[in-house]
């Protein structure tokens, strides 16, 4: 049985990317300080990122979805840290979602089913 997903993102420095999920999104610190590594956490779920010093943020396609139950809070965080995210669209696959881009140009798309 299958009991979770916990992806794997590049990050080019680590400190940049802790501040910005610690400071801008209210993930919180998740397991040891690792060299080169980092993970963290919010309610249900956990993103891990590796170190990447060479990556070219324009060449990286890491992208994640992240459902959520209350996608208006999420978005309402987003801007009140002044993220720079899509607006929060209904689409057609009958999610409500808004995408931002961290600092290493990994997508992170939240959605919400609407019934």
């Amino acid at each position: 049985m299958l009991t979770a997903i916990n992806p794997k993102l590049p990050m080019r420095d680590k400190a940049v990317t802790k501040d910005f999920y610690l400071n801008k999104l209210g993930f919180q610190q998740f397991g040891g300080d690792y060299d080169g590594y980092l993970m963290v956490e919010k309610d249900n779920i956990q993103i891990h990122f590796f170190e990447f010093k060479a990556l070219d943020p324009k060449e990286n396609y890491g992208q994640v979805y992240v459902r959520t139950n209350d996608i208006d809070n999420q978005f309402q965080l987003a801007k009140a840290q002044h993220v720079n995210s899509t607006e929060l669209e209904h689409k057609p696959w009958m999610q409500r979602e808004f995408s931002i881009l961290d600092p290493d140009n990994n997508l992170l798309t939240f959605g919400q089913e609407v019934f």
